[in-house]
């Protein structure tokens, strides 16, 4: 966590510094605190009992929320089951001096499909599971990747933001009421395969 001040030095919010086997991997995500904890407030919903996304997904390990309907043209979409991998963030870095690719935090919404069969043989349902794919990639083009559940992509995010409030930013009125909690322990790193 990189703290973003203000003019009399008080931090606000942060940036993200990725780093990989202790190797600096990129700096993304300028002043993108809210919308981690933003997004932590809403995997937090989308994972309670109860919540519309449970009723739809009954496995715990797949409740995520609903992405934003893709609206840009010729957005690939899926007719029966929507866009094929919603973004739930993307951070890059954000200099004027940076050129396109240059280190990339994104996580989309993957759903992946597995039909199974009747013990009979005739006739079987689809079998529908969705994880968060995380990846980040490096200036030299080298990326790394992670598959996450829903209660591993929740981890992480309370991390980072439990981290945020260890360097400053505190986004309390975001996590008001919400099941995320200050109790984690700092992982000291934001990714370290």
């Amino acid at each position: 966590m990189v703290p973003v001040r203000d003019r009399a030095g008080t931090p606000y919010e942060v940036t993200l510094e990725l780093r990989v086997d202790g190797r600096s991997f990129g700096v993304v995500g300028e002043r993108c605190g809210y919308s981690l904890a933003t997004l932590a407030r809403r995997v937090a919903d989308a994972r309670a009992g109860g919540s519309p996304v449970a009723r739809a997904w009954p496995d715990p390990a797949d409740r995520f929320p609903e992405p934003a309907a893709a609206t840009a043209p010729g957005a690939s979409e899926d007719h029966c089951f929507g866009t094929r991998e919603p973004e739930l963030f993307a951070f890059r870095r954000r200099d004027r001096a940076d050129t396109p690719g240059t280190a990339e935090l994104r996580c989309t919404l993957r759903t992946s499909y597995a039909w199974l069969s009747a013990p009979d043989h005739h006739g079987g349902e689809w079998r529908l599971s969705r994880r968060a794919v995380v990846e980040a990639w490096g200036p030299e083009g080298h990326g790394v990747r992670a598959v996450l559940t829903s209660a591993e992509l929740a981890d992480l995010l309370t991390t980072l933001v439990v981290e945020a409030r260890l360097v400053g930013a505190d986004y309390r009125d975001v996590l008001t009421s919400s099941p995320v909690s200050a109790r984690h322990a700092p992982s000291g790193a934001i990714i370290d395969c």
